[in-house]
């Protein structure tokens, strides 16, 4: 279940691509269609610094699991998840970046060769490259594979996951250390938080807080989860000024199979989910047909917020898109 929550929030899920879907629609009863779908569209693409920085090298900075990794070079940069691809690219040296993970769908990269395999990192993929260095979350694998790329003596430096909002800025600015660049660090982590100040601000004052339920899909596998206090998804929704129901209901694991009473407990006025995951079961049609949906005020009223997989729970620098997202469909026309 550690490595699923990984997938969910950081290294992210198999099948993504970047998709406004029918969970947005007026016609179904969701809130906020058109600045949703605006949203997700904006996300398709990552927005450099204005100005591109030069590294300087070399550097040694201590990696989340224990080493200390010196970076000579960085003319040639794999990063092993969407979210660190993310912040490479925003950083102005996306050109520097010679492959990627399959969660890294934004437009600038999805060119670049994969080098993972249903989330598995092929070591011989990477090293055919010949990486100056590799950026890996702290469970990306298997062991075997990052052991081989560290014996040909390629710098692999281990980045701490995101688990919330406070995340932001230590992860660029660990990224930014070991690229030479901890000043456009600084820049771009002060841009990420003036954003996201700023969606906060244009959130609706509500006396009641509305619930949401976190529903991790995947019809074609029949997995249906419920997000419970690990999930990775709180910090999002009470920045939108939600309450994370699963959490609140009790839910101390990250994700708990669904069932009727769960999702009872939960009682979510709106449910959110990632867009292939709401695809994978037939979009609200199916979704409600899961037992126990149809039961709660979300799924009454068809309430469904749908945001595109390879960027809900990054935590990153288009974390701002994404929570703007959550409030134009959590709100919609009563903002």
């Amino acid at each position: 279940m550690r490595r699923l929550r990984t997938r969910v929030a950081g290294v992210l899920l198999a099948v993504l691509a970047l998709t406004v879907t029918t969970a947005c629609s007026s016609e179904d009863g969701a809130a906020g269609s058109e600045p949703a779908a605006k949203a997700e569209a904006a996300a398709d693409r990552v927005e450099p610094l204005a100005d591109t920085p030069a590294p300087q090298l070399p550097v040694t900075v201590r990696s989340s699991d224990g080493r200390k990794v010196t970076v000579r070079d960085a003319e040639r940069i794999v990063p092993l998840s969407g979210s660190l691809s993310e912040i490479v690219f925003t950083l102005g040296l996306g050109d520097r970046v010679v492959a990627r993970d399959i969660t890294a769908t934004f437009a600038q990269a999805e060119k670049l060769p994969v080098v993972t395999r249903n989330h598995d990192v092929s070591a011989e993929s990477v090293l055919s490259l010949k990486p100056d260095l590799v950026l890996a979350e702290t469970t990306t694998g298997p062991d075997e594979a990052m052991d081989q790329i560290r014996d040909a003596g390629v710098p692999v430096l281990v980045v701490d996951p995101a688990k919330g909002l406070d995340d932001v800025g230590p992860r660029i600015g660990t990224v930014a250390r070991a690229l030479g660049v901890p000043a456009a660090g600084k820049e771009l982590t002060k841009r990420s938080e003036d954003r996201i100040a700023a969606v906060r601000k244009d959130i609706p004052k509500k006396t009641e807080k509305p619930r949401v339920a976190f529903l991790y899909l995947r019809g074609t596998a029949s997995v249906y989860l419920i997000g419970g206090k690990d999930s990775g998804a709180t910090s999002l929704l009470e920045a939108a000024g939600a309450v994370d129901g699963g959490a609140e209901s009790g839910l101390e694991k990250d994700f708990t199979t669904i069932t009727t009473e769960a999702l009872a407990k939960a009682a979510p006025d709106a449910i959110l989910v990632m867009s292939k995951g709401l695809e994978s079961v037939g979009g609200i049609d199916g979704l409600v047909k899961i037992p126990g949906v149809a039961q709660t005020p979300a799924g009454m009223e068809r309430r469904v917020v749908s945001i595109e997989d390879g960027v809900l729970l990054n935590y990153g620098p288009r974390t701002d898109e994404v929570l703007k997202s959550l409030v134009d469909q959590l709100y919609g026309d009563t903002k």
